[in-house]
C-alpha cells in the first residue's frame, strides 16, 4: 500500500486538547499538515492552537457522546478543510473500580465516550476520507484492548470494541481508497489514569492510591507515542504496538491467552486494590 502523504493537506485528531493528540497535533503541524483539532476542552484546544504555526488550523468543541454535535461538526470541518486523508481518533477516558463497585450508568459513560465517540466521528467523517484519493484511519485503542485487567471492566469492554470496529471497518473498506489501523499503547506517561473517573463507591483518596500506582508503571514519552502513531498513519499500518510493555502483553495474550492473567496479576496488585482503606 502506498505511503500516506499527509504535507499539505488536513488531518483531524480527535482528543487533540491534551496528552498524546496535542503531540500529534504539534508533530504534524511541524510537516505542514493542516489540522481539525477535536476535544470537549475549548480552553485546551485553544492553547494547543496558538502554538501552531504556518498551516491551518480550526478547532471545534464537541462532546463526542452527542451524536448530533459530531456530525455537525464533521459538517463544519469538512466546509473548512476541503483536503481531509487522515483521522486520528485519541480522545477517551478511564475508569476505576470493580463489577459491584460500578454502576451501569459509569460505565455506560466510559463507553459512549471511548466506543460510540469513535463511532460516530469515523461514520461522520467516512465520506470525505473516501473522497480523497487515499486516506487512512487509525484509532488508538489500548494495550487493554488485548488484555483484560481486574478492576478495569469498562474500559476493557470499550477498547476490545474500538479494537473490533477497526478490524471490521478494515474489512469493509478493503479495496477502497481508505485504509484502518488501530494502535495499542502501553504505559504512556499521559494524565489519563490520573484524571480519569473511578466509581462513586470507591473512597477517594483509595482511587488516587489504586492511579497513583498505574501511573508509576508508565515509562513511554507521550511525543514518542505520537511519532510511532504518526508513523503508522503515514504507512497506513494495520495494527501497532506502542511502548515496551505493549509488545510484551501482545506476545503474552497470543502465548498464553487464557492464563496471561497469572503473569500480569502480581505488577498490577497495587493499581488493580480498589478495596483496601488505606492504614
Amino acid at each position: 500500500m502506498k505511503r500516506l502523504d499527509l504535507t499539505g493537506s488536513t488531518t483531524v485528531i480527535t482528543g487533540a486538547a491534551h496528552g498524546i493528540g496535542a503531540d500529534i497535533a504539534r508533530l504534524l503541524a511541524a510537516r505542514g499538515a493542516h489540522l481539525a483539532l477535536i476535544d470537549h476542552d475549548g480552553t485546551g484546544l485553544a492553547a494547543i492552537a496558538a502554538e501552531l504555526r504556518g498551516v491551518r488550523v480550526t478547532t471545534h468543541v464537541v462532546d463526542l457522546r452527542d451524536d448530533d454535535a459530531v456530525f455537525a461538526s464533521a459538517a463544519a470541518i469538512t466546509a473548512e478543510h476541503p483536503r481531509i486523508n487522515a483521522l486520528i481518533t485519541c480522545a477517551g477516558s478511564s475508569m476505576l473500580g470493580s463489577l459491584e463497585q460500578l454502576t451501569m450508568e459509569e460505565m455506560r459513560w466510559l463507553t459512549d465516550v471511548n466506543l460510540w465517540g469513535t463511532v460516530s466521528v469515523t461514520k461522520a467523517l467516512l465520506p470525505a476520507l473516501s473522497a480523497a484519493p487515499a486516506a487512512h484511519i487509525t484509532h488508538v485503542a489500548s494495550v487493554y484492548a488485548l488484555a483484560a485487567p481486574a478492576g478495569r471492566i469498562p474500559y476493557s469492554l470499550s477498547k476490545f470494541a474500538v479494537r473490533a470496529f477497526s478490524e471490521a471497518l478494515r474489512h469493509e473498506l478493503e479495496g477502497s481508497s481508505v485504509s484502518v489501523g488501530a494502535v495499542y499503547p502501553a504505559g504512556v506517561r499521559t494524565g489519563i489514569i490520573l484524571h480519569g473517573r473511578y466509581a462513586a463507591a470507591i473512597d477517594p483518596a483509595v482511587a488516587a492510591r489504586a492511579a497513583a500506582a498505574q501511573a508509576a508503571m508508565y515509562h513511554t514519552d507521550p511525543a514518542d507515542a505520537a511519532a510511532r502513531i504518526v508513523r503508522a498513519t503515514e504507512r497506513r499500518a494495520a495494527r501497532t504496538m506502542v511502548g515496551r510493555e505493549a509488545r510484551l502483553i501482545d506476545v503474552l495474550t497470543r502465548v498464553a491467552p487464557s492464563s496471561y492473567w497469572c503473569v500480569m496479576r502480581r505488577p498490577l496488585r497495587a493499581a488493580i486494590d480498589t478495596t483496601t482503606p488505606l492504614s
